[in-house]
């Protein structure tokens, strides 16, 4: 992989399925971002401007270590597509969107996705783009205490970071607020100190505070 270059093909363990779409036909969004939308005042403007963009795989392995290298890597290349759109006008309204269907035997979505979760907002928060997930039909409250519509997919939001009010979001991973809050994305290559290899970032993410319970 070229780190803000041309797109990696995966090796077996993720079959993409539609790649990049406004509207993709493989799996429904329009009543999922309407649900959502009243709780994200971003949300509508970005789909309004064409700014929010779906890309789906499908889990084609039973090797639950190579599926989570498979979707790190997803999750960076949509990390590298934002940076240099947030910096353009309207470029705070800019979000992408990793689906993932199918499944790995013996392992949820939940926990699958939880690994190249925590390495993708550790790695992408000093640069000012912030990843998120949802686990398909996982019921959960925000930080007002609101349910959250559960997801009707299994996928990682990334988007660009709102310094003035992200942060106050992550009371429990402080380090990565903390980031956030400092961010500057001067083009540097996140990868410069780590190698770009699933099996070093998730060595180095799991050496991270682990996040503590609300």
């Amino acid at each position: 992989m070229r780190v803000g270059g041309a797109p990696r093909h995966t090796v077996g363990a993720l079959r993409l399925i539609e790649g990049r779409s406004e509207n993709p036909a493989s799996v429904e969004v329009s009543e999922y971002l309407s649900s959502m939308a009243e709780r994200c005042p971003f949300l509508a403007p970005s789909v309004g401007r064409q700014q929010t963009g779906w890309t789906v795989y499908e889990i084609s392995s039973t090797d639950r270590d190579a599926v989570e290298a498979e979707l790190f890597h997803a999750g960076v290349q949509a990390a590298e597509w934002i940076r240099p759109l947030k910096c353009r006008p309207h470029g705070i309204l800019t979000c992408e969107n990793v689906v993932i269907l199918g499944s790995v035997p013996g392992t949820d979505h939940q926990e699958l996705l939880r690994r190249p979760y925590w390495a993708l907002r550790n790695l992408y928060a000093p640069v000012g783009v912030l990843f998120g997930k949802f686990p398909a039909g996982r019921r959960e409250t925000d930080s007002f205490g609101r349910n959250i519509p559960p997801a009707p997919f299994s996928f990682l939001p990334v988007r660009a970071a709102v310094r003035s009010r992200d942060p106050r979001f992550l009371a429990n991973t402080p380090g990565a607020a903390q980031a956030l809050a400092a961010a500057d994305d001067d083009g540097r290559d996140v990868f410069e100190h780590i190698p770009c290899d699933w099996k070093a970032v998730q060595a180095w993410s799991t050496s991270l505070p682990a996040p503590t319970k609300r």
